[in-house]
């Protein structure tokens, strides 16, 4: 009996399907996989002037081993002891980084006046296209009123056929408003009316000047972007300029 049981056990594990390579290649499958150093690849595009708005690459002299500085440079080194503890390495590129972003705010309110010059430019227009329509019904009531005063005198010439007599009511005239403008005012095209509204179609804004070569400094990048902040300040004064006179000149049609 004890022999059936040992052939029959050594019949069994011979026939066992799960081996030993088997079990090896379970914990095989079961070990976890190794944590990669290697840093993404939008960690190794994102440096300190590499990426702006939307993560689009700039270009500049810095590296992307300076990225984790953008950091410190957003919160003002709040979390790394303040600008009193930093070295001059640190504030010269704090300092353009500073001016960068400078650079794009200034070009952003650059952008909101431009806006703001079109929108005024269709009022001003459609303010001075209904001074044209209250002229035109101005213009055709006084035609009325003439026609309704030949038409009380023909009444009153016609008077012996009437039972009373026939006696026109003595109006004040129709006043409408002045005009001080020359008969294209009246006859222009929309092309003859913004030019009369000094409205002229401005080209696109150029960019930046061109510089002849990319700065190699953080003192070479802040001068270049001041240099783009003067021409945008510039671009902002003129276009207040003109939204200047746009309300003087809709003011006056108001008036009308």
């Amino acid at each position: 009996m004890s022999g059936k049981r040992s052939f029959f056990a050594s019949k069994k594990k011979a026939t066992n399907p799960f081996d030993s390579d088997s079990d090896d290649g379970d914990k095989k499958q079961q070990r976890p996989a190794r944590a990669s150093s290697v840093p993404s690849p939008a960690e190794q595009q994102d440096s300190l002037f590499g990426a702006g708005a939307g993560g689009q690459e700039r270009g500049g002299f810095f590296s992307s081993s300076e990225a984790p500085r953008n950091s410190h440079y957003r919160n003002d080194f709040r979390d790394a002891g303040g600008l009193e503890s930093q070295s001059v390495q640190e504030l010269e590129g704090y300092a353009a980084y500073k001016s960068e972003e400078t650079t794009r705010r200034a070009q952003g309110c650059v952008r909101i006046a431009e806006e703001m010059r079109d929108t005024a430019s269709k009022t001003l227009v459609t303010v001075h296209q209904q001074g044209q329509q209250i002229h035109r019904t101005h213009m055709m009531a006084v035609d009325i009123d003439q026609d309704l005063s030949r038409s009380e005198k023909l009444l009153g010439d016609l008077g012996g056929l009437f039972s009373k007599k026939w006696k026109p009511k003595k109006n004040g005239t129709i006043r409408g408003p002045m005009l001080s403008r020359d008969d294209s005012f009246i006859r222009g095209s929309h092309l003859e009316q913004r030019q009369k509204l000094g409205l002229v179609d401005h080209p696109p804004r150029s960019n930046a000047r061109e510089f002849r070569s990319e700065p190699t400094s953080a003192l070479e990048k802040v001068e270049m972007e001041k240099a783009k902040q003067d021409e945008a300040l510039s671009d902002l004064s003129d276009i207040l300029t003109e939204l200047k006179g746009m309300a003087v000149d809709m003011g006056s049609e108001i008036e009308k």
